[in-house]
């Protein structure tokens, strides 16, 4: 996973929310090719999670979620540059960073409930983004004279109120029985080249960080949503969540890695995530290992600790790509 600019300060109230405990049964992500439907298995964790330890699997999902879409950026790069071995490197760990330590994650902390929770859930992100974190991310850059991250926060805001739409009318869909479930929006695929930022003041910097952060967990737990709702029979709520998803991560996050600079050339996109995975194999997992641990959060102590040695060997095969292009 890679923590970078202002994921510390990460707002909870993103169009997904940090994760939040369901009274239903906890589901997990299951391992899939990219582009996959996710499927949730059941799991019980044995009894309530302490509010530390649910904070830091929030930590964690979020950035799992932004590694996944940002070292699927980094990929393309890759091949871009007639690396396909480091574009696979890229692309694989990916993988692992959505769908075995976001999983496992979604898995304790109980990420997935019913259909009507898993909407509702959205709902209240969505209605955040959409009337208070993205039009107060535009009138800032507007000030800022950032006019061009003005209109893409203002676009998206839009967007958001879009979804906030269709996922009210599913919603009741769902719990009346009568109605339609809308159908799903299509991406407006962005592609994002290497290049510098393209915003001038480090406070557009800053939100466009946090945006990143938002809609890669966005569209994660959206396909965790699509996932459950497969399960339950309802195809057409799947297809919801899968398209908005898409939006969130191949519109939305990419729209925004173009002006925040996130791709570089493929040499110093290495050195990001070594740093990134460094930092998580060495501070980061084993803290929240040894606080998961201290208050009896056995179960979660153990994935801490497997993911940072997880964490270790991304960093070590990342250096190992890198010692290469010399």
């Amino acid at each position: 996973m890679v923590f970078r600019g202002s994921k510390g300060t990460f707002v909870v109230g993103l169009c997904a929310l940090a994760v939040a405990v369901s009274a239903a049964p906890a589901r997990s992500l299951a391992t899939a090719p990219a582009g996959a439907a996710l499927s949730p298995t059941p799991h019980n964790h044995g009894g309530p999670l302490h509010a530390q330890t649910l904070a830091d699997l929030a930590t964690a999902m979020t950035g799992e979620a932004y590694a996944y879409a940002a070292y699927s950026l980094y990929a393309a790069e890759a091949d871009r540059q007639g690396l396909p071995a480091v574009g696979k490197l890229f692309r694989s760990t990916a993988q692992t960073e959505l769908n075995e330590h976001l999983r496992e994650a979604a898995t304790l902390a109980g990420t997935v409930g019913s259909n009507a929770a898993n909407l509702s859930q959205a709902i209240s992100g969505e209605t955040y983004e959409h009337q208070v974190m993205y039009p107060g991310f535009a009138e800032q850059a507007r000030a800022d004279g950032d006019d061009e991250a003005a209109e893409l926060f203002s676009e998206i805001a839009a967007d958001e109120g879009r979804h906030l739409d269709n996922f009210r009318t599913a919603l009741t869909a769902v719990t009346t029985g009568s109605g339609t479930i809308p159908a799903p929006p299509e991406a407006d695929v962005v592609t994002v080249p290497a290049g510098l930022p393209k915003v001038r003041a480090a406070r557009t910097l800053t939100n466009l960080d946090t945006a990143m952060h938002g809609e890669a967990l966005a569209h994660a737990k959206y396909m965790l949503f699509s996932a459950h709702a497969r399960q339950t029979g309802n195809t057409a709520l799947a297809l919801l969540w899968e398209g908005t998803a898409e939006v969130e991560l191949q519109e939305h996050f990419a729209g925004e890695a173009v002006l925040a600079g996130l791709v570089r050339t493929t040499e110093t996109n290495l050195r990001t995530a070594i740093a990134g995975e460094y930092k998580e194999a060495t501070t980061v997992y084993p803290t929240f290992a040894r606080q998961a641990a201290a208050v009896g959060d056995t179960a979660a102590a153990r994935y801490f600790r497997d993911t940072a040695a997880d964490e270790a060997r991304h960093e070590a095969a990342f250096q190992r790509a890198l010692d290469q292009l010399h």
